[in-house]
């Protein structure tokens, strides 16, 4: 059962990885990025490695995908 639960992860972090890539607007790709990061750290936590998943939580998911809105909100002020 954890080795469905686990392909089907990593399926899923494949496909928004390209979505992220893929994608034309740039506030869909840092959603679908967050998302990703969200995916990682479920992938992470089936594999044991709890302090490496609070990591990606805090960092990737929470302050780089708010740094990314906050950047891309300026620079569409300025253009």
């Amino acid at each position: 059962m954890i080795d469905l639960i686990f392909g089907i992860i990593l399926v899923m972090l494949v496909v928004t990885a390209a979505l992220a890539l893929f994608s034309k607007k740039l506030l869909n790709s840092v959603v679908i990025l967050s998302l990703f990061s969200s995916l990682l750290v479920i992938l992470l936590i089936i594999l044991q490695a709890p302090d490496l998943a609070l990591a990606e939580a805090v960092i990737a998911a929470g302050i780089m995908t708010s740094f990314f809105i906050i950047t891309i909100n300026k620079t569409e002020e300025i253009e």
